[in-house]
């Protein structure tokens, strides 16, 4: 195999891999989506004596460089840094997961070394969902998001256990041409072929036996979900006043309100002014919602907002803490979602998951004097604040609990299910995917939504600022979709759901599993690497 062809090769993973994240092709291209890389390091492994393990990395670096670069360009609408950044460091943790495999291999023999790929690359996927320098969007089971009839049975393994599923059907698939090519007949690889089959068919049989046999809980509640399509550059922080804001989204839920509506709710820093919590009763937006409210004083409005809290004398500070100039006196500010009734009653929930470079910086308490570098779009510098556990907003004396999921925490599912161990029987999404522009992003992201959906078996209310505000069932379906760039009001009932699913129970179990055996995995390669390397000194 030629240079020229090794970098076609690569190439053409990059694109496969891509392709899932498109609206137009099936996430079932991801089954076939590494073989082209596969073969790269196949000639590497039967020609190492002649090559060192590292070059094989060289042409991994290509494949995922385009993977994440066709999947991920529209970041750079929002910030041309984040997504260089994001491209090259997701590019260097996915070579060097490949480069580990390949290692592997080398080690461990031809066949065994293959699982290690689908062992080191689960525990990258799990420990990428938890660290500082977190960005998993493209997380393998992510790129069957659109095709919720296929993947029903992620309420028992999770976004994994599509990860799983792509993993082992590359390399069967990569096992099976290789047979092929060596022996040249049928019989040859007709088991693998046999156990390939299975293995793409079987889940896919059954997600559709759970698709068609599931049946929701009939226990409605009719939700208002609001879509004010401001934009987020050129009006919502500094261009429209506040009061002017608040009214687009008030009259678009007044236009569906009456007396049956149990819910409106507006997304993300739909109150856009940076507020303190203490006064928050006097602010002009929670004035106008509670006079709102006044019409539908059987209803709850949960919707987004911008807060921040002082902190005592005597009361302990976060990380991300802000110093008032030349006092002791902290604050934190918050990206926040506040539910409220006709009274004025309210509880308020801190978004947990901040977006790296935007709203929060990793490791603040090492790299805390580089936070005014932050870009915050809404006004400020620095660090956000967070909450240490997940909350719910209580409504109709807890009879109805929601998970408040804001904008960028809907792409974490383990962490999802913190708020349905609280007791969350269905879930709202506010945010604002007006960032990206009419890209592949915010479409993206509405489809990891209908992930939430299946994993949670919970109903989702999403209202977008602009992008796609809807209604989605408890098998992932999407039952009404807003249009991009519009203003725009939808109404619907949602079921609630108390049942807890195995994925909500357990959590990332496979993550966990393959984590501790990719540990032991690499301890042996490095170990036989160490004997071998000793005995040949000797």
């Amino acid at each position: 195999m030629s240079r020229i062809n090794r970098i076609a090769y690569a190439l053409t993973s990059g694109i496969l891999l891509s392709l899932a994240w498109t609206q137009w092709m099936n996430g079932l291209v991801l089954m076939i989506a590494f073989v082209p890389l596969l073969a790269v390091e196949n000639y590497f492994y039967r020609n190492q004596t002649r090559y060192r393990s590292i070059q094989v990395m060289f042409f991994a670096m290509i494949g995922f460089f385009v993977w994440n670069g066709i999947s991920t360009w529209w970041i750079w609408n929002a910030s041309p840094l984040g997504a260089v950044m994001a491209t090259l460091l997701n590019t260097i943790w996915m070579s060097t997961v490949f480069f580990l495999f390949h290692y592997t291999r080398r080690k461990v023999g031809e066949r065994a070394g293959y699982f290690a790929l689908i062992f080191f690359w689960i525990a990258f996927e799990y420990f990428h969902l938890r660290w500082e320098l977190n960005w998993s969007w493209l997380n393998l089971g992510n790129g069957l998001a659109k095709n919720n009839h296929l993947i029903q049975w992620y309420e028992y393994t999770g976004i994994l256990g599509g990860s799983l599923w792509v993993l082992l059907s590359n390399i069967l698939v990569m096992t099976i041409i290789q047979k092929h090519l060596k022996f040249r007949t049928f019989h040859s690889y007709l088991g693998e072929l046999s156990l390939l089959i299975l293995w793409i068919a079987g889940p896919i049989l059954l997600s559709y036996g759970i698709y068609n046999h599931y049946e929701e809980k009939d226990d409605p509640y009719t939700i208002v979900a609001t879509q004010p399509n401001i934009d987020p550059y050129t009006e919502k922080f500094n261009g429209m006043n506040q009061r002017k804001q608040i009214e687009i989204m008030l009259n678009l839920a007044d236009s569906l309100g009456d007396d049956d509506v149990d819910f409106f709710v507006g997304p993300e820093t739909s109150h856009p002014r940076m507020v303190w919590e203490k006064s928050l009763h006097k602010t002009t937006g929670f004035r106008m919602t509670k006079e709102f409210m006044q019409k539908y004083p059987n209803a709850y409005f949960v919707t987004g907002l911008s807060t921040k809290k002082q902190y005592g004398p005597n009361e302990e500070f976060s990380v991300t803490a802000r110093q008032f100039s030349d006092t002791a006196i902290y604050y934190d500010v918050y990206n926040s979602a506040i539910i409220m009734d006709a009274l004025g009653e309210y509880d308020l929930y801190y978004k947990s998951k901040l977006v790296i470079g935007v709203e929060t910086m990793p490791f603040p308490k090492t790299m805390k004097f580089l936070e005014s570098l932050i870009l915050d779009l809404g006004g400020t510098t620095g660090s956000h604040g967070m909450q240490k556990e997940r909350s719910v907003f209580e409504a109709f004396d807890s009879k109805v609990k929601i998970a408040p999921i804001i904008c960028y925490e809907s792409i974490y599912g383990e962490y999802v299910t913190d708020y349905i161990k609280k007791g969350a029987n269905i879930i709202f999404v506010v945010t604002n995917d007006g960032w990206w522009g009419d890209t592949p992003g915010y479409r993206q992201h509405l489809t990891f939504s209908q992930l939430i959906a299946i994993e949670t078996r919970r109903s989702i209310a999403r209202s977008a600022n602009t992008g796609t505000s809807c209604f989605i069932n408890q098998r992932g379906d999407l039952i009404q979709a807003t249009d991009y760039w519009v203003q725009d009001v939808i109404k619907a009932d949602l079921n609630t759901n108390d049942k807890i699913t195995w994925y909500v129970r357990n959590g990332d179990f496979l993550g966990r599993i393959f984590s501790f055996f990719s540990i032991l995995i690499l301890l042996y390669a490095f170990t036989g690497a160490l004997i071998a390397r000793k005995k040949t000194t000797e």
